[in-house]
């Protein structure tokens, strides 16, 4: 009794995922028989120049975040505390808080204060594209920055221990042994970003 019960939900959960697949098809279908297409065509250029323009932004914000990102991740693996705390905060919270909240507090934000108003930030923060640059590199950094924190955290000891003993100083070992192999081990989580 207890297989045929088995049987028939599954049965039941298939028919339904197709159902709901069929669905979706027709759904598709109907929408594109009923586009204008005619009023697309018309305005191909503003799509292109969209889609342009997001392809900049998304562009300048992970080369930004990622410059950003690597002197944070050395920061945050710092044994120093005045410079792990700022960095643990920044990141706190930027990824603590939704992207849309930020852009919001930036671009609205931002203009509430009479000093930001009378200084030289403002005809930068004044733009809402240049608010959106602001907010996509600062959440994108404080992401990265905790990628990289990771895989700066996972370096092997006994690599940094060998380059230490062949007399190399701490910059060198952190340029030649720590971020080559951190780049390596973050490289998958950051494709993902």
């Amino acid at each position: 009794m207890a297989r045929l019960s088995k049987t028939l939900a599954s049965a039941l959960l298939t028919l339904s995922g197709y159902g709901l697949l069929l669905l979706i098809v027709l759904a598709i279908g109907y929408g594109l028989f009923t586009l204008d297409y005619h009023l697309i065509w018309e305005n191909i250029g503003l799509y292109l120049q969209g889609l342009w323009n997001t392809l900049w932004l998304v562009s300048v914000c992970l080369l930004i975040g990622l410059i950003l990102a690597v002197p944070l991740a050395l920061a945050a693996n710092s044994p120093l505390p005045w410079l792990k705390w700022p960095v643990a905060g920044y990141t706190y919270v930027f990824r603590g808080t939704p992207l849309l909240v930020q852009i919001y507090l930036i671009y609205y934000g931002t203009g509430q204060f009479d000093a930001i108003k009378q200084s030289f930030l403002w005809p930068v923060l004044k733009e809402a594209y240049l608010c959106a640059l602001i907010a996509f590199t600062l959440n994108t950094a404080a992401y990265t920055t905790e990628i990289f924190r990771g895989a700066i955290k996972a370096t092997d000891k006994g690599e940094i221990e060998a380059a230490r003993a062949c007399g190399m100083s701490r910059w060198l070992v952190i340029r030649r042994i720590i971020l080559p192999s951190a780049f390596r081990r973050a490289l998958p989580a950051y494709s993902n970003e």
